[in-house]
C-alpha cells in the first residue's frame, strides 16, 4: 500500500483514500445506478428486498470475485460494474505499469458467459483485479473478501499491533543472511567427488607443463635448428668452399690480395697517385682475414652430434602435443598453467572456507533462533492484548458467551519467524474455539470482524470496510453499541454498513436509502440521500415499519443523539 496507509495521522489525510463513486448497469434487478459515497460512516437502508445486498454483490464483482450467470439483468446482453477510488498511487499499479492518475477505477464487464476486467481502462487478468481489490476493500458478511480470515494477514496484524516491525525486519535480514551462507556451503560441499577429481586433474596438468620446462621463443629456435640439421651436409660443403676461396686451397683470395698490395706499393714509390687505390685494398685485407676467421668458426658449428636432429624432433613433438591440450603456443600453455594453479589454490582453500562457514553458520543460526524465540514471546504478549480488547468489544455487541483467542503454534523457521498464528472463535459457551473462518455465522462473523477492525484500526491497511450482516439478531442497547463502534471505526477507515437498525442508521455520516421501483418492463433500483425530514421519516419507518408521530419523535431523539 502507499506510504502512510494503515497508520493515519488524521482523518483528512486518510479520506483522500476512499471509495467515491460506484456505478452499476444491468446487474440483476438494477438497470442503471450511480451512488456517490462520502468519508466516514456510509449507511445503506431500505425495505427488505430493495436491493441493498445486490449492490454489495456488484461491488464484490468489481473487486474480482466470481461471476454468476444470473448477475446479468434479464433481457440484457452484458452487465457493467465500475468503482472509483480516490487513492493517490498504489505499488501494484506501478508493478503492472498502470498510471494511477487522479485515482483508481476498477471495472468488470460480464457478457455471454465471459468476463473482462479493467484497471484505469487497461485490461488486466482477473487475478490482478482480485489482488488489487483485496488491498482496497474488506467485505464482512461473506467470506471471499475478508482479509482477516487469512492466517498470513493475522500474523502481520499481530506484529503491527505489537509494533514488532523492527524485530520482524531484523529477523528477515538474519534469515536471508543464513540462507546465503547455506547456499555457499552447499556449493562448496556439493559434488565432493567431482571436486577431488578436478584437483587431481589440475595437479597432473600443472606437473606435466612444469616438467616440460618450457621457455618463451623455444619453439621458433628449435624449428630453425631443425632446418639447419636437416641440411647439414650441404651447409658444410658451401661454407668450406667459401672458406677455401677466401683463405685456403689453391690461390685463396687472401694471398692474391697480399700479392696485389705488394705490387701496388712498388708502383706508389714511383707514382704517388696510386696511393688512394692502395689504401682501399689495404683496408680490405684485414676485413677479408676477419671474415675468413669467422667463416671458419661458423663452419665448425656444423660439426654436430648426428643424434641432435632426433632430439630436436622429439622436443618439437612434445611442444605440439602440449599446444593441442593447453594452448596455441608456448605463451598460451604457460597462461593455462597459471590459471589452473589459481583454480587449484581456490579448490584447496575451499576446504578451509567450508570450516569457516560451518562455524559462522552455526553461530548465526543460533542467533536467528534466539531472535525468533524473542519474537514469539512478543507476539504472545501482543496477542494477549488483542484478545482482551476484542472480548471487551464482543460483550458490548451482545456476544457475552463468545470466546476469542489467538493460537500461536510452532512452524518451520521462515523470514516471519517460527510461528503459525490463527484467530480462533467460539460463539457459544462450552464450545472450544476453532478457526474464525469455519465457526462464525454471517452475522456473528460481521460482529467479530467489527470488534477486530476497531481493535486493530491503527494498523489495518484496508481503507474501505463493508459490513453486511452486522445487525443480525441484535437490537436495543446492543444496536446502539454497534452504531458507536462503527462510528469510531469510521474515524480511521471509510465504513459501509447495510442495516435495518435505526440506531445504526442515525449515526451515519452519509445515509443512503435504497428503493425498489416498479416499471412497465419490470422493477428497478434507485437511491436517494435523505436529509432533514426525509431522513427523519426513514429512521421513523425503520423504528416501527411505518411513519407515525411516535416513531417520528423517537427518530428525532436518535438523530439528536448524533449531534
Amino acid at each position: 500500500m502507499p506510504e502512510g496507509v494503515g497508520i493515519f495521522p488524521n482523518s483528512v489525510v486518510w479520506f483522500l483514500r476512499m471509495l467515491r463513486q460506484f456505478r452499476i448497469k444491468d446487474f440483476a434487478i438494477i438497470d442503471d445506478l450511480t451512488i456517490e459515497f462520502g468519508p466516514g460512516l456510509n449507511v445503506l437502508t431500505g425495505e427488505t428486498g430493495a436491493g441493498k445486498s445486490i449492490i454489495v454483490d456488484a461491488l464484490g464483482l468489481t473487486l474480482g470475485e466470481r461471476a454468476q450467470s444470473d448477475m446479468v439483468r434479464a433481457g440484457r446482453e452484458e452487465t457493467v460494474a465500475e468503482a472509483f477510488f480516490e487513492i493517490s498511487g498504489h505499488p501494484l499499479l506501478e508493478k503492472i505499469g498502470i498510471t494511477p492518475g487522479d485515482g483508481i477505477i476498477l471495472r468488470r464487464v460480464l457478457s455471454s458467459g465471459k468476463s473482462r476486467a479493467y484497471i484505469n481502462d487497461a485490461m488486466v487478468n482477473l487475478q490482478t483485479l482480485l489482488e488489487l481489490g483485496h488491498t482496497l476493500v474488506d467485505i464482512h458478511g461473506q467470506h471471499e473478501h475478508q482479509s482477516l480470515l487469512s492466517t498470513e494477514n493475522q500474523r502481520a496484524l499481530v506484529d503491527a499491533y505489537g509494533k514488532l516491525g523492527g524485530e520482524r525486519t531484523e529477523l528477515e535480514n538474519l534469515f536471508r543472511e543464513v540462507q546465503v551462507m547455506k547456499n555457499e556451503l552447499s556449493d562448496l560441499t556439493s559434488n565432493l567427488r567431482e571436486k577431488e577429481q578436478r584437483i587431481d586433474f589440475l595437479k597432473f596438468q600443472i606437473q606435466e607443463i612444469d616438467a616440460s620446462a618450457l621457455r618463451p621463443g623455444e619453439k621458433e629456435a628449435l624449428e630453425e635448428e631443425r632446418g639447419i640439421l636437416s641440411n647439414l651436409t650441404k651447409l658444410l660443403e658451401l661454407t668450406d668452399g667459401a672458406y677455401s676461396l677466401l683463405y685456403s686451397g689453391e690461390g685463396p683470395a687472401s694471398e692474391r690480395l697480399s700479392s696485389a698490395i705488394s705490387l701496388l706499393r712498388e708502383v706508389s714509390r714511383i707514382d704517388q697517385g696510386i696511393a688512394e687505390i692502395l689504401g682501399i685494398i689495404e683496408s680490405a685485407k684485414p676485413l677479408i682475414d676477419d671474415a675468413s676467421s669467422s667463416l671458419r668458426a661458423y663452419r665448425d658449428r656444423y660439426d654436430l652430434d648426428p643424434h641432435r636432429l632426433d632430439d630436436v624432433e622429439t622436443r618439437l613433438d612434445l611442444l605440439k602435443r602440449l599446444e593441442r591440450k593447453y594452448g596455441e603456443d608456448i605463451e598460451g600453455i604457460l597462461r593455462y598453467r597459471d590459471k589452473s594453479e589459481k583454480e587449484l589454490e581456490s579448490l584447496t582453500l575451499s576446504d578451509e572456507r567450508v570450516r569457516e562457514i560451518e562455524a559462522a553458520l552455526h553461530e548465526r543460526e543460533r542467533y536467528l533462533r534466539e531472535k525468533a524465540a524473542l519474537l514469539t514471546d512478543l507476539r504472545r504478549k501482543a496477542s494477549g492484548r488483542i484478545e482482551t480488547a476484542v472480548k471487551g468489544v464482543l460483550k458490548e455487541l451482545a456476544m457475552e458467551k463468545a470466546e476469542f483467542s489467538i493460537a500461536i503454534r510452532p512452524a518451520p523457521l521462515s523470514p516471519a519467524g517460527m510461528d503459525s498464528i490463527e484467530f480462533l472463535f467460539s460463539a457459544n459457551e462450552g464450545e472450544p474455539p476453532k478457526s474464525l473462518s469455519r465457526t462464525a455465522s454471517g452475522g456473528e462473523l460481521s460482529r467479530v470482524m467489527l470488534a477486530l477492525k476497531e481493535t486493530l484500526a491503527e494498523v489495518d491497511r484496508i481503507p474501505v470496510l463493508i459490513f453486511d450482516e452486522v445487525d443480525a439478531g441484535i437490537g436495543g442497547r446492543t444496536a446502539e453499541f454497534v452504531g458507536k463502534r462503527l462510528k469510531s471505526l469510521a474515524r480511521k477507515h471509510q465504513v459501509f454498513c447495510i442495516t435495518h437498525l435505526p440506531q445504526i442508521a442515525s449515526v451515519a455520516d452519509r445515509h443512503i436509502v435504497i428503493e425498489k421501483v416498479r416499471k412497465k418492463d419490470g422493477v428497478s433500483v434507485r437511491v436517494k440521500i435523505p436529509t432533514g425530514e426525509e431522513r427523519e421519516e426513514e429512521i421513523a419507518r425503520m423504528l416501527s415499519g411505518k411513519v407515525t408521530d411516535i416513531s417520528r419523535k423517537h427518530a428525532r431523539e436518535l438523530l439528536g443523539r448524533e449531534s
